[in-house]
């Protein structure tokens, strides 16, 4: 039997669902919530948008690649991640996304090809 390697668009996809899971942990909320198509509350929401940010800026996929991952437009993602740079002037703030950054890069670091 011959297994055929991962596509691009399906390691995105995992990577992204990782992302999800481990901000429902870190934030203390729903992965379902997060994953809930159309708007949601102003704190999962939140959460949403440092994970895009997190998924294009420390796992350098592609805001199309992001925005499939997350059940979102490419758009949305490029929106997300201009409000978390905006956000990002706030020490406290900064500091949350600081150390989400700091835990994905850890968590993906062996995960080469992504």
């Amino acid at each position: 039997m011959h297994i055929l390697p991962k596509r691009k668009d399906e390691i995105a996809l995992e990577l992204c669902e990782c992302l999800i899971d481990m901000a429902a942990a870190l934030f203390a909320l729903s992965s379902k919530e997060l994953r809930k198509p159309g708007r949601t509350s102003q704190p999962v929401s939140r959460v949403r948008q440092i994970s895009m940010y997190v998924a294009h800026v420390v796992l350098s996929l592609t805001m199309t690649d992001v925005g499939r991952g997350f059940g979102r437009d490419r758009t949305t993602v490029m929106h997300a991640c201009q409000i978390i740079e905006e956000l990002r002037d706030d020490p406290e703030f900064d500091r949350v996304v600081h150390m989400f950054e700091q835990i994905a890069a850890a968590a993906f670091r062996n995960r080469g090809g992504y």
